[in-house]
């Protein structure tokens, strides 16, 4: 038991004084790198496929949540009629479109 004491009280009294400022300064360049660095991207990266989602049109090619490929062929106010095969058609909600599918080639 005399052993443990002896380690504890070297380790007290071996502390300084901090000072508080400094935990403060440390505490908010934190919050930046953190706000910076995951926040401020996410949201940039939601307004963006919002923007996306308003702008659809008739004849666009998107992928859904589910992994759906399609040719969007009506658009309506939280709705989009997908063709995703010879007359089979399918309706979604908008927030269920991901991405433009134009970029992954030609589709057959």
């Amino acid at each position: 038991m005399n052993y443990f004491s002896m380690i504890l009280a070297t380790a007290q009294g071996g502390q300084q004084q901090q000072n508080p400022m400094m935990s403060l300064l440390f505490l908010v360049a934190i919050i930046v790198i953190f706000y910076l660095f995951m926040i401020r991207p996410q949201v940039k990266r939601q307004k963006d496929l919002k923007n996306y989602r308003e702008s659809l049109k008739k004849g666009d090619r998107v992928i859904t949540t589910g992994g759906i490929y399609g040719k969007i062929t009506d658009v309506k106010d939280n709705t989009v009629t997908l063709e995703i095969s010879d007359n089979i058609r399918v309706k979604v909600d908008k927030s269920a479109v991901l991405k433009d599918a134009s970029d992954l080639g030609p589709q057959k």
